[in-house]
This record gives C-alpha cells, structure tokens and sequence, in this order.
C-alpha cells in the first residue's frame, strides 16, 4: 500500500525521488530504515481507513530535533493533509519529546508550505537552487517548529480543524 501511494504520480511530482519505485527497491528500502533507531514511519488512518504515511527521519534524541515528511494516499479524504499534521506535531513534541521539528519543500509546492506555515512553521532558508529536476534546478525551502510555537497555537488549530466538515 505504502509503495502504491508512493509511486502515484501526485505524490512522486512533490519528491525528491520522483521515479516509480520497483518492489525490490521498496523492500531493500523498507529492510534498512526499519533498522534504524533515527527513522520511524507512521501510517495514517481515518475512520479506520489507511489513508498516508508520516516520517521522522534523522531523529537526534541528544538535541531533540528531527526531520518530518508526510503524504496522502491519492484517495485520501479532504484535509487529510491538515489532520495528519496536527498528529505528528502532537506526536514530535509528546511521544518523541523534541524540541524541534524540521522539513524541506520544492519550493514549487506552495500549498504544503502554506499548511506549514499554517501551523506554525517558520522559513529558516531557502536553499537555492539545491535539487536537480530534469533539466532544472528547484529552490528548497526549510522550515521549523519549536515545541513552545506549537504549544502556543495548539489549541487554536484543534478548534479548527474539528470545525471541519467531511465532503
């Protein structure tokens, strides 16, 4: 389930890898993150529907800091993006006790750096230039979270993402 979503041309054109990812390349993939103590991946479900996957990537207990990704399965209902955020944030600075939480975006994605900013993420760079796709190279965006920023907004984002009505 986790490569079909992957390799669905809407999540792959927001990648860095953005070629289909055969089995085999999943599996051998899949064998080396899940040993490691720095990565973990969440999948995600909506009224008990598997419907994307969260990723925290480069977890440093020492710093309380790490790497976050996400996407949506291609027939995720409406504001699974949003909902899935509020979970991992809740998750980082509960479960994983992190001080800071970090993503890159394809400056291209504009509307996943909306949400982050949405929910409190702040730019600290744009590297420039800094991904090849094709025959061009693409901006990436770096933004953060700290753990005081998203308590401070916390409870404003639960009042609206239950306002939210499903389609």
């Amino acid at each position: 389930m986790m490569l079909d979503w992957r390799n669905a041309p809407s999540v792959r054109a927001n990648m860095y890898t953005r070629h289909e990812i055969s089995l085999v390349e999943h599996l051998a993939w899949w064998e080396k993150v899940s040993a490691r103590d720095d990565q973990l991946y969440l999948m995600y479900e909506y009224a008990g529907i598997p419907s994307g996957i969260v990723a925290f990537n480069g977890i440093d207990r020492s710093n309380q800091g790490s790497g976050w990704a996400f996407y949506s399965a291609p027939e995720a209902a409406r504001g699974a993006g949003g909902r899935m955020e509020f979970l991992a944030l809740d998750y980082a600075f509960g479960e994983l006790a992190l001080h800071k939480l970090s993503c890159e975006v394809l400056a291209f994605n504009s509307a996943v750096i909306k949400l982050h900013k949405k929910f409190g993420f702040q730019v600290e760079g744009i590297f420039r230039d800094h991904h090849k796709i094709n025959d061009a190279f693409e901006d990436i965006y770096r933004l953060a979270i700290l753990k005081r920023e998203w308590t401070e907004n916390r409870s404003t984002l639960v009042q609206k993402i239950t306002r939210r009505r499903e389609p």
